[in-house]
């Protein structure tokens, strides 16, 4: 036995790190099928995002074009209205998305114990209305919001009170819109989280039943913090959506009354397509991209792991 070799564990394998080429002609099947992909987000995503940023330093008219410098960016914080899309869309995403996330949470929390074939039906109850056109989705609500005919107000008069004027009024507006966003099915959401709650492995929880745990520390101890990386993604791409909204904004109020409603997308609309100030337009646009970028690190340094 003591004359067997010793090996020294201390001693590192230095592996030789392989070129760029070489990497690329090694994987060159995946690259070829990522290839359309790649051209299809370039041509129609990346040069103009590029683009825009360009046309921010530019005062574009049909023959010519000037350079102005950083005059769109010192216009676009000195308007009023502008400042007053950026709250309107703040206020907006700080409701929206925690009621998107902690719904889509305890919903997915209530299917999960079910069998398979419970939680595919309910997969499908919660998904499928998600696949409905915005626009339609809008259609009903403004609707069911009508001063005159609307079921919230014959709820409201009903039990004897006034009607409400819901999407006519500053104080009501974004609020209307607001709870529209909240009880539409977070679909998504719920399928995201169940898969994660399905990939958690199952001797945690058999360990903690062992332990006398009830279904609450089960959850609290266990369930919440797999799930935080879910619930990072889920928080990310929900800030960037409702950053984004627009459809209803046109659909049932038009950014008013009285800019109540006017978002930063919808404002961007308007400079680019009513006004055809492109280059203002770009500028406001430019700015968007830098709040959800500044969003997006700011989560992603919250939620990291230790």
């Amino acid at each position: 036995m003591d004359n067997q070799p010793q090996i020294n564990t201390s001693e590192k394998i230095i592996v030789p790190k392989k070129s760029l080429w070489e990497r690329i002609k090694k994987n060159k099947v995946a690259y070829l099928f990522l290839m359309p992909k790649l051209i299809f987000f370039t041509v129609f995503m990346f040069i103009p995002i590029v683009w825009a940023f360009v046309i921010s330093f530019q005062d574009r008219g049909v023959f010519d074009i000037d350079y102005v410098g950083f005059k769109h960016y010192i216009d676009a914080f000195q308007s009023e209205v502008f400042r007053k899309a950026v709250m309107n869309t703040l206020l907006y995403t700080v409701v929206t998305v925690p009621a998107f996330i902690i719904t889509a949470l305890v919903i997915a929390a209530m299917i999960h114990p079910l069998g398979r074939i419970s939680q595919t039906f309910f997969r499908s109850a919660f998904y499928l209305p998600t696949v409905t056109s915005m626009v339609i989705i809008a259609m009903v609500w403004r609707w069911m919001y009508n001063y005159r005919f609307g079921i919230f107000n014959y709820i409201i008069e009903f039990f004897g009170f006034e009607p409400v004027n819901w999407l006519a009024q500053s104080s009501t507006a974004l609020p209307a819109l607001m709870i529209m966003s909240i009880l539409i099915p977070p679909g998504s959401g719920i399928i995201i989280y169940l898969a994660a709650m399905n990939n958690i492995n199952p001797s945690l929880y058999e360990a903690a039943d062992i332990d006398g745990a009830t279904p609450y520390h089960k959850f609290m101890r266990i369930t919440l913090p797999m799930l935080k990386p879910t619930t990072l993604y889920l928080i990310i791409i929900s800030t960037i959506g409702s950053f984004q909204v627009f459809t209803q904004i046109i659909m049932m109020t038009g950014g008013g009354p009285g800019n109540a409603t006017e978002t930063i997308v919808h404002m961007i609309y308007k400079t680019a397509f009513r006004d055809f100030n492109f280059g203002l337009a770009s500028a406001q646009s430019v700015i968007l991209f830098l709040i959800l970028m500044g969003f997006a690190i700011a989560q992603f340094r919250l939620m990291k792991d230790k």
